[in-house]
């Protein structure tokens, strides 16, 4: 990690170093001569003209010597922030042409920008401010970051609008590293979800196994159609046919058949509106 103003690469300035050393000498000599001039006007051994012509060599002295030093500092690489120094691929005395690439830099501030383009539908939803969920490698559960930018204008070729979001903390992927961004499309609300290994697919449609006592006490499975609907990682939204609370099967639910007994796995748990236990 480096920081700002640190040199990173320097060219040979042994020319130039020179040049500076020779004009450095010669704006101490403008200097003394115009010293000497405007004592020598004060007992009127030298006339105005000849200090305004003393005063503008040593300006013009002074003005070379500082285009040097700009010409010696333009031959100095240095970091313009705080960060982090990539691979090097440079040697002592290697000739390098304008546009050569000689490291990268990536700041180690603790917050990220995530550029990703959605379609023009679902950027008329979004705004400045907008949290939107991103999953990477490295981090388990997704990250919560804002909206900052959104593009004015719409890719000809893809019809779709570049969004910019911020993400700040924890865990951070590197820079080009490639995410996955989950943005709201409409109003958020409630929804129940259970795991994606309760849905069971047939021919007369989806259903579950909901598990309840029967008129004998007993826990027993009942199969209820439901309408299932988008996937969240490893569970699904159910819009309709599900109450809050009720309990279904998950894992081993394709072992079962109406009105079947079953008994609870160890160490089962609701999650979301439904238990998401396994029967055995």
């Amino acid at each position: 990690v480096v920081e700002p103003g640190t040199l990173l690469v320097q060219l040979d300035v042994t020319v130039e170093e020179a040049e500076l050393k020779a004009l450095e000498a010669e704006a101490r000599l403008a200097a003394s001569m115009l010293s000497r001039m405007q004592k020598a006007m004060g007992y009127q051994g030298a006339s105005a003209a000849d200090v305004d012509r003393a005063r503008a060599e040593h300006d013009k002295t002074l003005a070379n010597v500082a285009r040097v030093k700009a010409l010696i500092e333009r031959k100095r690489l240095r970091a313009p922030f705080r960060a982090r120094v990539g691979m090097v691929d440079l040697h002592k005395g290697q000739y390098l042409e304008a546009g050569t690439a000689v490291t990268t830099l990536q700041g180690v501030a603790n917050a990220i920008h995530i550029d990703f383009a959605v379609t023009q539908e679902a950027a008329s939803t979004l705004q400045t401010g907008t949290a939107v969920r991103v999953t990477f490698v490295g981090r388990n559960t997704p990250a919560v970051a804002k909206i900052v930018a959104i593009d004015a204008r719409v890719e000809a070729a893809t019809r779709s609008t570049w969004v910019r979001a911020e993400l700040e903390g924890g865990v951070l992927p590197p820079p080009g590293a490639s995410v996955r961004v989950q943005t709201p499309v409409e109003p958020l609300h409630d929804v129940l979800i259970v795991p994606v290994s309760s849905l069971r697919r047939g021919p007369a449609g989806d259903h579950v196994f909901v598990l309840a006592n029967g008129k004998d006490g007993k826990l027993r499975a009942t199969q209820r159609r439901v309408k299932g609907g988008a996937m969240l990682g490893d569970e699904i939204v159910i819009h309709s046919g599900l109450k809050e609370g009720e309990q279904v099967a998950s894992t081993g639910s394709f072992k079962l058949r109406e009105g079947v007994l079953v008994q609870l796995a160890p160490g089962g748990a609701p999650r979301n509106g439904s238990d998401g236990k396994s029967p055995k």
